[in-house]
């Protein structure tokens, strides 16, 4: 994921404080205000920046989500990437979390997995008269018992992901921040990467005790 550095803007190190954050802010707030600075072009788009980063690393929530979006386990890589690239990245990221959270819920409840293999199976026979791991009959069944396996605090997790994955690119430009429309359309598309990902997740715990009759 291209690096966007909240904590560089503030000026504070990742493993800072919440109240070394808020000190950051509030200095940084003072010194940068265009009441403070009013013959500087710059100011007003400093104070955004500098608001946009404290938004998000400001609430513990949110700078966990930012944390795990931004660094992972993966490397650094130039900031000055093409917004269609960091939109693909932070797609894919999403994809991939919303793929764990269901395949791990799914890994605990084994007995779950054969019951949901046997109503596939069933339903595959009686499709085409005999058993495959068939793909659409897969995602049927997911999209019929999804709300059974997402509990309210993964609801929650989820939110907090895509608020802090749409943010991040708002503050890269991928969408303007006052195309109230293109912000909505760009929520909605990464809801849809995450669902997408929990469905692959069902798919993924079910393969693996998958035999074909």
């Amino acid at each position: 994921m291209a690096r966007i550095d909240f904590y560089r803007v503030l000026g504070v190190s990742r493993d800072a404080s919440d109240d070394a954050i808020k000190k950051a802010y509030r200095k940084l707030v003072f010194q940068h205000h265009p009441d403070r600075n009013p013959d500087s072009a710059q100011a007003e788009v400093k104070i955004r920046e500098i608001n946009e980063a404290y938004e998000v690393v400001g609430d513990p929530e949110k700078r966990r989500s930012y944390d795990r979006l931004t660094w992972g386990d993966e490397i650094e890589r130039d900031e000055a990437a093409d917004p269609a690239v960091i939109l693909d990245e932070m797609e894919q990221k999403l994809f991939d979390e919303g793929r764990k959270e269901v395949f791990a819920v799914l890994m605990k409840d084994v007995k779950r997995i054969k019951a949901e293999l046997a109503v596939i199976r069933e339903r595959t026979v009686a499709d085409q008269g005999y058993d495959t791991f068939k793909e659409d009959i897969i995602k049927e069944r997911a999209s019929e018992i999804m709300a059974e396996l997402v509990t309210a605090e993964m609801e929650r997790r989820k939110q907090r992901l895509l608020d802090v994955a749409t943010e991040m690119l708002l503050f890269q430009g991928v969408v303007k921040r006052d195309d109230k429309g293109g912000v909505k359309s760009l929520w909605g598309q990464l809801e849809d990467v995450f669902r997408k990902g929990r469905m692959k997740g069902f798919a993924a715990a079910l393969e693996l005790f998958y035999e074909r009759r």
